[in-house]
């Protein structure tokens, strides 16, 4: 029996159901990689870079292969029911570049927001200022979150550098939770489409990569002194809350209205490559580890083509 077989025997031939499934499992491997803190007390800095690394490889593929070329490959049959406009037929490459478009635009503002909400939920207001101590320019303390929450100010004191641990911590789970979005429609859109092979590629490579990044946003917050089971706990309950709504919703939609199809193929695939470029790659080039980290995501990209192709 083939792993599609299987599949359609657990979950049934119901697009929308088989969306709903694909994003439980995701979640689940969330799930699993936040609590792996549980047993393994401290991973090191290369290893984790190394697993985002490959977090990003699986993404970047998987953007192409399962998202955008099946979207502009939808668009251009000649069944496709194309959306007119001003006399001109949103065909072929046109609705898939719309719909990057649009997903790329929607990441940037999201993470736009979470710069300028993050320091009013943690109650400290984070700016750039000049200290000056005996005469000269003081120290800088930076806090990076995703490569991009940055705090620059006077030498820190134990109160502040909680603060700013905590803020990290808040800016790079909201940034990941941002990420899982496009995640979660990925997979329903892929399950939406019919094609049972290619959603189940994109369900065990992004449930596969969710592993690391659980792990990742879990050592974060225990650095910064949350409880380790805790944190655990509300991380993988945080990507279900996104993850398994947003696939049921992307299965849903293209199952009703087959000619958005190709729009939320383009949609979700501009939020996975713009996460990659913007929170994913610099995150894992800033700590002397660009080696491992390229590796990794040479290694991941590998893996979503083998899936890709096993499952076709």
């Amino acid at each position: 029996m083939s792993i599609e077989e299987l599949f359609v025997d657990l979950v049934g031939t119901n697009p929308v159901m088989q969306g709903l499934a694909g994003g439980v499992v995701i979640a689940f491997l969330n799930l699993l990689g936040a609590s792996v803190v549980l047993v393994w007390r401290n991973p090191t800095e290369r290893w984790l870079d190394a697993a985002l690394g490959f977090a990003a490889g699986v993404m970047l593929s998987a953007s192409f292969t399962s998202l955008l070329l099946p979207g502009i490959e939808f668009a251009s049959e000649s069944g496709y029911r194309a959306i007119t406009l001003g006399g001109f037929a949103l065909a072929g490459i046109v609705p898939v570049l719309i719909g990057f478009g649009f997903g790329v635009a929607v990441l940037d503002r999201g993470e736009r927001w979470v710069h300028y909400v993050g320091p009013i939920i943690s109650d400290r207001l984070v700016t750039r200022t000049e200290a000056r101590s005996d005469g000269g320019e003081g120290d800088s303390t930076h806090s990076h979150a995703g490569g991009h929450a940055e705090m620059i100010g006077p030498v820190a004191t134990d109160s502040d550098s909680g603060n700013a641990r905590v803020l990290s911590v808040l800016l790079f789970t909201v940034a990941i939770t941002l990420h899982n979005m496009p995640e979660g429609l990925a997979v329903g859109v892929g399950f939406g489409s019919g094609n049972i092979g290619n959603g189940i590629a994109l369900m065990l490579a992004i449930g596969i990569q969710n592993i690391p990044e659980g792990l990742a946003v879990s050592v974060a917050a225990i650095n910064a002194g949350f409880d380790r089971s805790w944190y655990a706990a509300v991380a993988g309950i945080r990507a279900g809350v996104v993850e398994i709504p947003l696939a049921l919703l992307g299965a849903w939609a293209v199952t009703v209205a087959a000619p958005l199809l190709p729009y939320a193929m383009g949609f979700a695939a501009g939020g996975m490559l713009y996460v990659i470029a913007a929170e994913i790659i610099p995150e894992t080039h800033t700590r002397g580890h660009e080696r491992i980290a390229t590796l990794g995501l040479v290694f991941g990209a590998a893996l979503m083509l083998t899936l890709d192709v096993v499952l076709a």
